[in-house]
């Protein structure tokens, strides 16, 4: 089992000063309001309902934080979390780019992403998800400009690629290599940019959203350290040996 699939509602805020205080590093996910980044998290958590996609395009305003770690996640989900317990935190952006939206709202979605994505210390990396055909809108640019003085990492999902052909989906994987390669640091060298193929529909690309992800959270140093400290190499635990319930 995936330790995303322990990921479960912490909290929600719609100001910065109302960050949790946690010091878990923290991996956001971002993209149009229109790119399947709920469905994207809730497949990658297996869970059907854990980030909100609201029916009104752009409604949903908040950030939200789901915790990876501190709580029963085989048993029921009404148990408190054990915050001190916590091994990353999921956080889900607000989406962007629908007209619909006022302009008082988008004014402070504009200041809550970016002073978030650019302060927040917390925070390991970026999940930008775009749809596979139309990536790197203005928008999407914008984030990935926000985001790359941190020089952290961001990874791209390309998301709905069953609504492309085998030699679209080719073309347009290579057109985003070469648009985040374009993107250099004042010394010439490059951002620690990658991207990807997915479709929740046809299940592409799922385990490697799923590892990469981990990795940014430093998850699977975690794991590592926890099989070397088991001891005895003659008792050592199979794969399936360390492995809560699945999350309902």
């Amino acid at each position: 089992m995936s330790k995303l699939w322990q990921a479960r509602f912490f909290t929600t805020v719609n100001q910065l000063r109302d960050l949790p205080k946690t010091q878990v590093p923290e991996i956001a996910f971002a993209g149009r309001s229109n790119a399947g980044k709920s469905t994207a998290i809730n497949i990658l958590t297996n869970q059907k309902g854990l980030a909100f996609a609201s029916k009104t395009p752009g409604r949903t305003q908040h950030i939200n934080f789901f915790s990876i770690g501190g709580a029963h996640v085989a048993m029921h989900r009404k148990d408190a979390t054990r915050v001190e317990e916590i091994q990353a935190l999921l956080v889900d952006l607000p989406g962007y780019g629908y007209a619909e939206v006022s302009g008082d709202a988008k004014l402070h979605w504009q200041k809550l992403l970016g002073d978030y994505v650019q302060r927040r210390d917390q925070l390991a990396a970026l999940v930008l998800i775009m749809d596979a055909r139309r990536p790197f809108t203005d928008l999407d640019v914008q984030m990935l400009e926000w985001f790359a003085p941190t020089g952290k990492p961001i990874h791209c999902i390309l998301t709905k690629v069953d609504k492309l052909n085998r030699n679209e989906s080719v073309n347009v994987l290579r057109q985003a290599r070469q648009i985040l390669d374009s993107y250099v640091d004042e010394d010439g060298e490059g951002f620690p940019f990658t991207v990807q193929l997915f479709s929740a529909l046809k299940r592409v690309g799922i385990d490697e959203a799923n590892d990469k992800i981990i990795e940014l959270l430093g998850l699977d140093k975690e794991e590592e350290a926890g099989q070397e400290n088991t001891g005895d190499d003659t008792a050592a635990p199979g794969p399936d040996d360390d492995q809560s319930g699945q999350a309902d």
